[in-house]
């Protein structure tokens, strides 16, 4: 049967292939672009109607219409919104026109926030409060969330059940708190289009305090009142929210339909408690929700009607008919729909009602049914499926072909073969052949088989049917087989027997064709008795050689055929024909085989403009062929070369063909790697790799096992951003090349995944069993799929060492992590390297690729007593000659209670072998001392801790070499050696000796009368009674009135100098009896402030010096 898609290349009606999107949102800054592509043959022409009306484009110095396309390229400088529009792309050829989807054309404008000053919200604590957002609509609709500044830093606001956001991004306070003043406010949203986020001016909130805060029932916050209803759509989200103030913060509930909501994989409750989710309504979600807030004080409800309706979706599409004459066939457009969608029928968008009546044609509902169709038939029909929520529209074509059979390939192909050797002529199409000798291929090749030279000739390819017949003549040539008697490889010797014995009377001769060779010999030619020897023989060596034995009687001769096989002659006459986008025919004239036949020819190419003679190697083709369709690369310069092969070896390259270049292509290569991964909680990346210059790429997607049709977007870039998809939603994507010339082939579906959330559950019921010193068994809950919002990655236990059970050893706390990639239905793991007799605290988390989800319940639990580490600072030291002494401090990890230590001891170089010995010593002993053979002998000891499980690990060490007195004496103790201690007490002498001597001078420089002082008279400033006592103030108790008084003292002096000349300095002053009474100024001064020299007591044994001094 013939390829169908063959016959279609004759003639076809439209076909939509590519169309943007029916709400297709563009930047008026930039270029804005509608796209429209359509195939058929001939190629459509295509036109716009705006808002249902004619759109000249040609019109319109800022819209221009692409070459061969219907794709719109819109430059608005001035006026943008002029475009904004509902526009339609019809395509049209000789054979019907075929009508996009309608395309609502809206611009995207940059989103203002007012920059308004907020006034601060002045708020008593206890009350309700709404901070709105109020974001600009966009479109696309932002994400908006709320952030606390306090400075310098700026964080999420923390949403619990008294603050959270509503759906409408406003910020609800059932009950603002004194802390909610701490921090200002501020709205934030993300405009997806641009990926851009825009804040909102902050707000204060200003709680006043009060001493009691009064407590409230619950009130509605959204939505208000008790009762309200929602509208949704099939397919669509689904968000209901309930959110009331109150003091203490309201509890909310759900029902359904007066019984408990139940919670399905395909419903989320979020917020809270405050809102239910779900991501695709079906009809039996809808209901009536009634929601409750409950507190201490009241209780309130709220009812929300649920309403699901739903836009036409496809049952069945129509799908394109092809005919041939007096066959019968329907188009059916099946649909469904919340209310039942209405369908209608147009034939090249005029409505099927108003078209002229054709008698073999009935329309029935959703079915069209054509009986016994002809030519007239041929058109596109329009199926429209509509309700009040929506339409779909489909095009089909009906294409009635009348078209004779038709022979694909070259035409009047010329096949060069050798004789004996099989030839095959092509013919694409099954039929008859006409010539000798042959035998046909179910595909319509003819095979020949050991063709002969009578074989050659014409032979005639017919195909035919009903609707008429087609033929191709192939032109067979044979070259003629040459006789091998002898053959020789080249540059082999050959030895040629002339068959009769030498004798004295006979004279031998030999020829070659015209040649004659005597009994001499030349260069390689030389005679060997009667035979003539060749060495090196080449392809000059062949012919007829002739043996000539004469003499005086007779005459005879011989004769034999030398051949030598060789190399391939090359190929020559090249020639190109049948130039296609990626394909040339290419044809030679095979070159001689010298006697070896060719087994293969290999085409090389050369493709670099820039530095030319670079030959590649581009297929490799049986010997038996010498016309060929050679593949390539669109829009590239070629020439061609061909190299023949033979056993002996190849050929010389044949000569350059004609500079040839092939024209543009679409694509032919699908895009490698191709993957969809979430980068954001609400999109997905699609991505793939670059698979050639000058492309751009179409992107398709939709959400896997739904009935939604493929979306589609055109890039120029190596990835694509699909924005608000739902979290961790698969969908099925793929992606083709497209250039100027159209669109490469589709590759194979793949499935993505949306962006990953932060889990909202985590797992339960964490536990641990078999405890041991340094291992722990976990157990725990797994969390349910829908939670992780994500593919589950691991489980993540974080575990720190609270304290030890031996309250005096101190621990280091740092918080330690261990994952689980566990997906078992009772998942369990062991943690190990714990520290034996510790206390350990743990949780656990689920995670997912982007986020981990709250702790798990905290545990606690302890770890038996294990065996201590080594003992640290093991010290030997040597404090006599004839002994040594060791000593250790406390593990470094007990692990447990010690209940001893055993050291282990031996000499390492004594010359005569000791046994090890053991020593048990209980907790409180850390030291030892052994007694020494000689001042040579080392030991090696090692010590090691108990605890009631057993011994630890040990420490070894050995003593350093002793080896002569000085430095044993340098070892030994000095705080114990009878000269250090005498020289101590010699420097405690001196040091004693020279503070009383400084004393002593520092008393003698105050010990002489002023009264002699010329011009100064003293005042008495200090009282005394009539005998010259002193009257000792309450700060002078500390002395002892049994010992003689300073004052006295230094009155017995009998120097007469002068006190300012020998004292501290002028600012001392005495009285009669020489006591101090101040400054010469008669400032007092009291005995408090003098200068001693440090903490001199008067009532010390000092005092005993002075009066000898």
């Amino acid at each position: 049967m013939p390829d169908l898609s063959l016959i279609l290349s004759a003639r076809q009606p439209p076909t939509i292939i590519k169309q943007s999107l029916q709400e297709h949102i563009v930047d008026p800054k930039e270029t804005m672009v509608m796209e429209c592509e359509a195939k058929g043959n001939p190629h459509p022409i295509f036109s716009w109607r705006r808002n249902g009306k004619y759109f000249n484009v040609a019109r319109d110095s800022q819209v221009s219409m692409r070459r061969r396309s219907g794709t719109l390229d819109i430059y608005a400088k001035h006026n943008p919104e002029q475009y904004e529009a509902e526009y339609q792309c019809v395509a049209s050829n000789l054979y019907g026109s075929a009508y996009t989807h309608k395309i609502r054309l809206r611009l995207y404008r940059p989103p203002v926030w007012p920059r308004e000053i907020l006034e601060p919200v002045i708020i008593s604590a206890g009350l309700p409060l709404v901070l709105p957002c109020d974001a600009p609509p966009g479109p696309p609709k932002p994400e908006t969330y709320w952030m606390s500044s306090s400075f310098p830093t700026m964080q999420a606001v923390r949403q619990d059940r008294r603050v959270s956001m509503g759906v409408n991004g406003d910020l609800y306070f059932s009950n603002v708190l004194v802390n909610d003043s701490t921090t200002d406010y501020c709205c934030s949203a993300r405009f997806p289009y641009k990926n851009m986020i825009q804040q909102k001016m902050p707000v204060v909130v200003k709680v006043l305090t009060t001493r009691t805060v009064a407590e409230a029932a619950p009130t509605w916050l959204s939505p208000k009142g008790s009762s309200s209803s929602i509208l949704v759509l099939q397919g669509e989200e689904l968000l209901l929210e309930c959110i009331a103030g109150g003091m203490p913060t309201p509890r909310i509930t759900w029902t359904k339909d007066g019984e408990d909501l139940p919670v399905t994989s395909s419903m989320k409750v979020k917020n809270f408690n405050k809102m239910i989710q779900i991501p695709k309504a079906s009809f039996e979600d809808a209901g009536e929700y009634m929601c409750a807030a409950t507190n201490r004080i009241g209780y309130i409800e709220h009812t929300i009607t649920v309403r699901v309706r739903a836009a036409p979706f496809w049952l069945e599409r129509p799908t394109n008919l092809i005919l041939a004459p007096e066959e019968n066939g329907q188009l059916v457009c099946r649909s469904d729909g919340a209310p039942r969608p209405t369908i209608s029928w147009s034939i090249n968008g005029e409505p099927i009602e108003t078209s002229t009546p054709q008698s073999n044609r009935q329309v029935s509902g959703e079915t069209i049914t054509f009986r016994s169709v002809s030519t007239e038939n041929t058109a596109v029909y329009q199926c429209n499926a509509s309700n009040e929520h929506g339409y779909l529209l489909a095009n089909a074509f009906v294409n009635v072909l009348h078209a004779t059979p038709r022979i694909i390939g070259p035409r009047n192909e010329l096949i060069k073969t050798i004789e004996g050797h099989r030839a095959f002529l092509d013919c694409r199409f099954f039929g008859l052949w006409f010539g000798n000798r042959f035998r046909i291929h179910r595909n319509g090749t003819l095979e020949i088989k050991r063709i002969q030279i009578e074989d050659q000739g014409t032979y005639l390819c017919v195909i035919s049917n009903i609707a008429g017949r087609d033929e191709n003549q192939v032109r067979v040539e044979v070259k003629g087989k040459d006789d091998t008697e002898n053959v020789f490889l080249r540059g082999s010797d050959v030895r040629l027997e002339c068959g009769v014995k030498p004798d004295t009377n006979v004279s031998f001769l030999f020829q070659c064709d015209h040649l004659r060779f005597f009994f001499f010999y030349f260069g390689r030619v030389s005679m060997d008795g009667s035979n003539l020897v060749i060495t090196n023989v080449n392809r000059g060596d062949e012919g007829n050689y002739t043996c000539v034995i004469q003499n005086d009687l007779e005459q005879k001769s011989a004769s034999a055929h030398l051949m030598v096989m060789d190399r391939p002659s090359p190929p020559t006459d090249l020639e190109l024909s049948d130039p296609y986008e990626r394909s040339v025919r290419l044809s030679w004239v095979p070159g001689d085989s010298n006697h070896s036949p060719i087994n293969e020819y290999l085409v090389q190419y050369d493709d670099d403009d820039w530095i030319p003679g670079k030959w590649k190697n581009l297929s490799t083709y049986p010997g038996s062929l010498n016309s060929v369709m050679l593949h390539l690369s669109p829009f590239t310069y070629y020439e061609f070369r061909v190299i023949a092969n033979n056993e002996i070896g190849s050929s010389r390259p044949s000569r350059p063909s004609k500079r040839f270049q092939t024209s543009g292509a679409p694509p032919d290569v699908i895009p490698k790697n191709l993957k969809g991964v979430g980068t954001w909680r609400n999109n997905m990346e699609i991505s793939w790799e670059w698979n050639g210059p000058h492309l751009k790429y179409l992107v398709w997607w939709r959400r896997r096992d739904s009935r939604e049709e493929w979306k589609n977007a055109t890039t120029k870039w190596l990835k694509y951003y699909i924005y608000d998809a739902d979290t961790f939603t698969p969908y099925e994507i793929k992606v083709q090349a497209v250039n100027d010339f159209g669109l490469g082939p589709e590759s194979p579906v793949v499935t993505g995944y949306s962006g990953e959330d932060r889990p909202i559950a985590a797992p339960l019921n964490l536990r641990v069993s078999d405890i041991e010193s340094t291992q722990v068994t976990l157990h725990w809950d797994p969390v349910t799929r829908e939670s992780i919002m994500g593919e589950l990655k691991e489980y993540k236990v974080y575990y720190w060492r609270d304290s030890s059970q031996l309250r005096w050893h101190r621990v280091n706390r740092g918080m330690r992590s261990k994952v689980f990639p566990n997906s078992d239905p009772e998942p369990s793991g062991v943690v190990t390297d714990l520290i034996p007799y510790s206390n350990y605290k743990m949780y656990i988390v689920v995670t997912n690729s982007r986020y981990e989800g709250p702790p798990s319940n905290h545990i606690h639990f302890s770890t038996p007593e294990g065996v201590p580490s080594a003992p640290k600072s093991f010290r030997i030291q040597q404090r006599h000659l004839d002994s040594i002494y060791v000593d250790w401090d406390l593990p470094e990890e007990p692990n447990g209670v010690i209940t001893g230590y055993s050291l282990k001891y031996q000499t390492v170089n004594a010359s005569r072998g000791e046994e090890l010995k053991v020593e048990e010593f209980p907790p409180n002993v850390t030291s030892f001392s052994i007694r020494r053979y000689d001042r040579y002998t080392r030991y090696r000891f090692s010590v090691a801790a108990h605890t009631r499980v057993g011994l630890g690990e040990w420490h070894t060490e050995e003593s350093p070499h002793y080896t002569t007195e000085i430095y044993a004496q340098d070892q030994v103790d000095i705080s114990t050696q009878g000269w250090f201690i005498g020289i101590m007490c010699a420097v405690a002498l001196i040091v004693l000796i020279l503070l009383i001597v400084c004393f002593i001078k520092r008393s003698r420089g105050g010990k002489y009368p002023v009264r002699n002082k010329k011009d100064i008279s003293l005042e008495l400033v200090d009282d005394k009674d009539q005998e010259g006592t002193f009257d000792y103030r309450e700060e002078e108790r500390g002395l002892q009135r049994a010992q003689p008084s300073v004052a006295a003292i230094l009155k017995r002096s009998d120097s007469d100098d002068s006190l300012v000349e020998y004292g501290e300095g002028g600012e001392i002053q005495f009285n009669e009896d020489g006591s101090f009474i101040g400054q010469y100024t008669g400032t007092r001064r009291d005995v408090r402030d003098l200068d001693f020299g440090g903490n001199l007591e008067l009532h010390s044994p000092m005092n005993t010096i002075y009066s000898l001094a």
